[in-house]
């Protein structure tokens, strides 16, 4: 039980809160978002919400997050993982960083300020494809992209020591 709750917990503040604030956001995309949000239970019509949304502002983290939560909060997580790697991709360009995280440097950006959004969306986008590539099994894949989270937060301001602790417990019972 434990376990899963530290999941739920991590699976919970994968984005930065300021990247949802808005700025910039077309407002009919806003009001797309927010119709979504109100029709979260009917899948359809929310979805097609947010596909809106995306249509009118394809690259704004606020559309992204939302699609991603979306789709992580349904259990729908190969949809909730493409989306990561949109969002990956873009904190990437965002932060004039590699395409490929795995070729991110320490000192690329500026990581330790947890006041600095860009390289934050980029930590959390990171944590989100690592979580997401454990839960579908593909625990290699999400342990390198942990390592490489770990080594650009040592001081773990995105939590990825807790997805760590779950890493190490996969296939462990649960006391609990």
């Amino acid at each position: 039980m434990r376990a899963m709750r530290e999941e739920r917990e991590s699976a919970a503040d994968m984005f930065p809160a300021e990247a949802v604030l808005g700025a910039g956001l077309p407002e009919a995309a806003a009001r797309h978002l927010r119709y979504a949000s109100l029709a979260y239970q009917r899948d359809d019509v929310a979805e097609r919400h947010l596909w809106d949304a995306k249509a009118l502002a394809p690259g704004h983290a606020a559309v992204l997050i939302g699609l991603y939560r979306f789709y992580f909060y349904k259990g729908r997580l190969a949809e909730a993982l493409d989306i990561a790697r949109v969002c990956l991709n873009k904190a990437a360009r965002d932060n004039h960083l590699p395409a490929d995280w795995r070729l991110v440097e320490r000192g690329a950006a500026e990581f330790d300020r947890y006041d600095a959004v860009l390289p934050r969306f980029f930590l959390f986008a990171l944590k989100a494809y690592a979580y997401l590539q454990m839960r579908l099994g593909n625990v290699e894949e999400g342990r390198q992209a942990l390592e490489k989270l770990l080594t650009l937060d040592p001081l773990d301001r995105a939590g990825g020591k807790v997805l760590l602790g779950v890493l190490e417990r996969m296939g462990q019972a649960d006391d609990d």
